[in-house]
């Protein structure tokens, strides 16, 4: 059994997908659970964590209705203003499958945002909710995400697509690979395995891949690693079952028990997912 611990479904009429120009328009479409369905059978895909793509609680509430229907989702990530009304925001987003929230930071200018009063505020409401957080960051996070985890050690915290490292050649950099690994000596904070097609960009592989996936594996352990597709996103740089191949094939090495963690039990035991 997988656990796919980060895809996106999306309905385009519903009109607040701001980031959707023409650079992606191969996956400006409707993406739906049934569109992804037998592709998660052919990988031995049971579950899947889908993960909001727009700032907005209407989208939210979109993705928790999809949930009541598509025995597919296991788990939704949402999105609340943590600047706002977070106590009335949960009240109105309340849901059984509702595990997590992501701020969208890697398009928030001020680096340390996340790290304001008030927003701090918001993320201890969060974390006393018995939610996690999706960090959707990049490498000019790395530090203010570290801080956010001594000042919130009670927040379960997961690093989106391994922070999106910035490839020279094959190379992520000794920033990147530093700050992953302060990141990494927080026990309350786990990475993702997912959206490196998307940053290596043309002509990534296993192989291309190799340096990232080794120092998460090595840092975080497998217990704190897990796979996921980043699909439809994924589709601009290639395919699921791609992608997954490619996953198994960084993994080989692994004992079997490390691989049953990356590609289930991870995901599994953080966002609290049943069969």
């Amino acid at each position: 059994m997988t656990i796919d611990a980060h895809q996106h479904f999306w309905r385009i009429a519903r009109g607040d997908y701001s980031w959707m120009d023409g650079s992606v328009a191969a996956i400006s479409v409707d993406h739906l659970p049934e569109d992804l369905a037998q592709t998660a059978a052919d990988c031995d895909v049971t579950k899947t964590v889908v993960v909001q793509a727009a700032p907005t609680i209407a989208e939210t509430k979109f993705l928790l209705e999809l949930a009541e229907t598509s025995n597919l989702i296991g788990a939704v990530v949402g999105w609340i203003d943590l600047e706002g009304d977070v106590a009335g925001q949960l009240a109105d987003i309340a849901h059984p499958a509702l595990r997590g929230i992501r701020p969208m930071l890697q398009d928030i200018e001020q680096t340390d945002w996340i790290l304001r009063p008030d927003v701090i505020k918001g993320l201890r409401q969060i974390a006393e909710a018995g939610l996690r957080l999706d960090a959707l960051v990049t490498p000019r996070h790395l530090d203010v995400i570290d801080h956010l985890a001594q000042e919130i050690p009670n927040l379960p915290i997961v690093i989106d697509h391994c922070a999106k490292p910035v490839f020279n050649g094959t190379d992520p950099g000794d920033d990147w690979r530093e700050g992953m690994s302060r990141l990494a000596s927080h026990p309350q904070v786990y990475c993702k395995l997912s959206g490196l097609a998307n940053e290596f960009g043309t002509g990534w592989s296993a192989r291309t891949l190799r340096s990232v996936f080794d120092h998460v594996i090595v840092s975080f352990g497998a217990q704190r690693v897990m796979w996921g597709s980043d699909w439809p996103v994924l589709n601009l740089a290639g395919d699921y079952r791609g992608w997954y191949a490619a996953a198994q094939e960084l993994a080989r090495d692994l004992t079997e028990e490390e691989r049953d963690y990356l590609f289930e039990r991870t995901a599994s035991a953080f966002y609290d997912i049943t069969a």
